[in-house]
């Protein structure tokens, strides 16, 4: 089986000093300086844990990639290219947060996914509905038509499960829910983006310590996105231990 993918995503958090002291508590620790961790940093500080990764078994992961491909006069942005070069192994793509403040739609996700693509930079696309959508029934309507851009692309992917309602909330979808919605997306993908049965679909949405290993051990979820626990490098360190055990 392949190990499960186990990313912590920063978000707009840490100084260069605290992203620096936390990627040496994970470097120190066998449980999360191992192949299927990463960690998702701020991109003014991806250069220097690049380095400071380097010898380690830690994947970098950006944020976000710009959805414009060629040098040039796009102020601001950061491109796959940029973003391979200075070590990254993944880019979160689509974040719920990404598609509410700055309203990211498909064609921009697309585009920002064939580019890291092309730049060897694995692309993890995150998808989810919102609470209302949860409660009108239309999720599944909802995550297929973000899925959608995965028909018009080629290459190595992953995808992220984050219901918007248990983003950062405390709340978390019960194991049926994450059970059925894992399942959903692993066979659209077999039927509509010609995906091997090897896709790997991780859950997300108020992980902690406390229930990573009920989470991990769901049928079909393939590891987690990590987002507040990710900044205790403890919390981190089980969240990982349970992936661990499920390889």
């Amino acid at each position: 089986m392949t190990a499960k993918l186990v990313i912590g995503n920063w978000k707009m958090n840490t100084r260069l000093d605290s992203a620096r002291a936390l990627a040496e508590a994970l470097l120190k620790d066998a449980t999360t300086n191992r192949e299927g961790v990463g960690v998702a940093a701020p991109a003014v500080y991806l250069a220097a844990l690049a380095e400071q990764l380097k010898g380690g078994k830690i994947a970098l992961s950006s944020q976000d990639v710009s959805r414009f491909d060629a040098d040039g006069a796009f102020t601001g942005e950061t491109s796959a290219a940029m973003l391979a070069d200075v070590g990254c192994r993944y880019a979160l793509v689509g974040h719920s947060e990404r598609r509410q403040y700055f309203g990211e739609d498909n064609a921009a996700l697309l585009a920002k996914m064939r580019h890291a693509i092309a730049a060897g930079v694995a692309p993890v696309l995150c998808v989810g509905e919102t609470l209302e959508q949860r409660e009108a029934g239309s999720y599944k309507e909802v995550v297929a038509e973000q899925l959608s851009v995965l028909s018009e692309v080629e290459g190595d992917y992953v995808i992220a499960y984050e219901p918007v309602w248990a983003i950062g909330t405390g709340k978390v979808a019960s194991l049926e829910q994450i059970a059925e919605i894992h399942a959903f997306i692993k066979n659209w993908c077999l039927q509509n983006a010609a995906a091997s049965d090897k896709i790997r679909v991780l859950y997300g949405g108020s992980v902690k310590a406390e229930n990573a290993e009920a989470i991990l051990a769901t049928k079909n979820v393939d590891g987690a996105l990590v987002g507040g626990a990710s900044l205790d490098a403890g919390s981190f360190r089980v969240i990982c231990q349970a992936a661990g055990k499920l390889i």
